[in-house]
């Protein structure tokens, strides 16, 4: 997927003479093409990434289209006050961006992972919130914001992502995307895990389970049509994040049904359990341990179901 950004964001700063890379002190050979073509765009603003975030504030109060970027956790956690009160308090177009999302970089241990940005950032006023599930939501979502006139937060992986086969690929923000069609059970996920959903989805079909497969690569604003329509239709609904279970995509949605339910519906949530990780390992070990795999939320959903 960093590929994918750099390669769309230096397209973009062809056509948009305003936009602005901002880097905490990576991807800067990854960004050779966009320093080629806009040698005076792009800065390394180093490891003080609260200082980038605030001078992509000032940026965008002079008009510029300001793009940040480093590794997820360096990029949020580090910088929250700054994002609050220099990004959404005045609301400006500051697009944040995070790559290496989740538990991409496991291997590295605690520093590296970020199980928390939905949960924190969601809340502040003013802000979308973005986690597109492969390369090509991510350069619909790139495209999409330039057109929004606030704060946005986009949660990416690392590379290697699978491409999703949709049913539908009309990228709108604020509106999920219908993977596959079904209709005994909804999986909703978001970001970089989805096609461990598909997976599970294809499980199930083989023991006679038709699941309708959402990706919501849009996590705030919420698409409460979408969600209407499934509290509606399906009495299971599963929700798989790489993220925290506390805070993340799963809590946005029971926090809608909630405010507006019209019959019972049984929920599972698929993510990271309320613990810190002291291992090192892989991403896949890591999700396996987690339950984050289609074969681990196959077994689950059939296990509900039959129930």
């Amino acid at each position: 997927m960093r590929n994918a950004f750099a390669d769309e964001m230096t397209k973009l700063s062809i056509k948009h003479n305003k936009v602005v890379m901002l880097s905490g002190d990576i991807g800067n050979r990854l960004f050779d093409k966009f320093k080629d073509a806009n040698p005076d765009r792009f800065m390394n603003c180093g490891i003080a990434e609260a200082n980038m975030v605030g001078l992509a504030a000032g940026m965008a109060l002079i008009g510029l289209r300001p793009f940040i970027y480093t590794i997820t956790p360096f990029t949020t956690t580090r910088c929250l006050e700054q994002i609050k009160l220099d990004a959404c308090y005045h609301k400006l177009p500051v697009v944040i961006v995070g790559t290496g999302s989740g538990l991409s970089y496991a291997e590295l241990g605690a520093t590296h992972h970020s199980c928390e940005d939905l949960a924190i950032l969601r809340v502040f006023p003013e802000i979308s919130v973005l986690a597109p599930a492969d390369e090509v939501e991510l350069r619909q979502a790139l495209r999409a914001v330039l057109k929004l006139d606030g704060p946005v937060y986009i949660r990416i992986g690392k590379k290697g992502e699978k491409i999703l086969p949709k049913k539908n690929d009309d990228f709108t923000i604020g509106r999920s995307i219908t993977v596959r069609d079904g209709k005994d059970v909804c999986l909703i996920g978001t970001g970089t895990i989805m096609p461990e959903i598909l997976g599970a989805a294809e499980a199930l079909s083989n023991n006679g389970i038709s699941c309708r497969v959402e990706s919501c690569h849009t996590i705030k604003p919420l698409d409460n049509i979408m969600l209407d329509e499934v509290f509606d239709k399906f009495s299971l609904i599963g929700v798989a994040e790489e993220h925290y279970k506390v805070g993340g995509l799963f809590s946005a949605i029971a926090e809608s049904y909630i405010s507006k339910k019209t019959k019972n519906v049984r929920f599972l949530g698929f993510g990271v359990p309320d613990q810190f990780i002291h291992e090192v390992g892989t991403q896949e070990y890591v999700r396996e341990r987690f339950g984050l795999t289609a074969k681990a939320i196959a077994k689950e959903v059939l296990r509900t179901f039959d129930n």
